[in-house]
């Protein structure tokens, strides 16, 4: 298929190169035209072609039914870019959203989008740095028409089934078999991004949990404790054994053992976490529907403590943060 990325920072430009090897011809654009050329050196050979705005892109994209990706920032920098392509494109086009946007907004985009005709997807998209070559985890919202015809594109991007050992009972009447694929269509539109909304609120949950336990145990060689109680524990060893049968085993667990054997005291990071949106949303909709979630509000509140003075359990959290995101502490 034949698609037009917009925004190619460190998800969106290995989209594209993603989708170039796997034979589908990306169309690219990011304000800076350097980046634009790094991502199409990187792309498959014949599988790009250089846009130099948004309006050029849209002209470059010769299928029937032209499908643009918008991979920016939420807020105001995606809101405007909707708006363009609402005047560029035509009827039964489609435009995705891929990046965080609040679902909202998507609501009120497909919404207005739809009034001539153009189909509205929103993709949350999970997987970071390393979407490249692991592919991407999608949850996506929109008309089933609309979704079914970016069915192959979805594929290319998601991870597969790989070596993930089969849940049981998977092959009970209702259950979508791309779930297991790594993708899955939740409903309309507003429903991908809201799903994707909550697991990043369960994920602030996950990382503020390992964070604190971490803690814990390196501050057990406290001198404020009795001599005879202190154990002086090895935080990178503790990390790595975790990882070998025990329950607490996760990727975000991995990401921390990493950081660890690199430098166990996580000196490198100075543990002001910054929140990106989507905790604040989740918890706003809990509240909304009068559903208590305790452990993501506190996670949340504790990240906006991080940056008026911090611990160690503010340095694992960092050292996740770039692990899986690349995201690099504000200074």
């Amino acid at each position: 298929m034949q698609i037009g990325i917009i925004g190619l920072g460190r998800m969106g430009g290995n989209i594209a190169v993603r989708l170039s090897r796997h034979g589908h011809t990306v169309v690219l654009f990011d304000r800076d035209q350097a980046t634009v050329t790094k991502v199409y050196d990187r792309a498959e050979a014949g599988n790009a072609i250089k846009a130099s705005s948004v309006e050029d892109l849209t002209k470059k994209l010769t299928d029937s039914r032209r499908i643009v990706w918008v991979m920016l920032p939420a807020g105001e920098i995606t809101e405007a870019c909707v708006q363009e392509l609402d005047g560029l494109l035509s009827k039964d086009d489609i435009v995705i959203d891929g990046g965080n946007s609040y679902y909202k907004d998507d609501l009120r985009r497909a919404r207005q989008l739809m009034d001539k005709g153009i189909h509205y997807i929103d993709v949350g998209t999970s997987g970071g740095v390393w979407g490249l070559e692991r592919g991407y985890c999608m949850m996506y919202g929109g008309t089933k028409d609309s979704t079914d015809h970016i069915d192959p594109i979805l594929k290319a991007l998601a991870p597969g089934k790989g070596d993930v050992p089969r849940t049981s009972d998977r092959d009970q009447p209702g259950l979508d078999p791309r779930a297991e694929e790594g993708y899955l269509h939740c409903g309309p539109a507003g429903s991908g991004h809201f799903v994707k909304m909550v697991h990043n609120g369960i994920e602030y949950g996950m990382m503020q949990a390992f964070a604190e336990g971490f803690d814990v145990m390196k501050s057990k060689n406290s001198p404020a404790l009795p001599e005879n109680e202190r154990f002086d524990l090895n935080m990178a060893d503790i990390a790595e054994v975790w990882r070998r049968g025990s329950v607490v085993a996760s990727w975000l667990l991995d990401l921390t053992a990493d950081a660890m054997a690199k430098n166990g005291e996580l000196s490198e990071f100075s543990g002001q976490v910054a929140d990106s949106g989507e905790g604040r949303w989740t918890i706003e909709a809990a509240i909304e529907e009068s559903v208590p979630v305790p452990v993501m509000t506190a996670s949340l509140f504790t990240r906006f403590r991080s940056r008026t003075g911090n611990n160690y359990a503010e340095k694992v959290l960092s050292a996740m943060r770039f692990g899986f995101g690349g995201h690099v502490e504000k200074k």
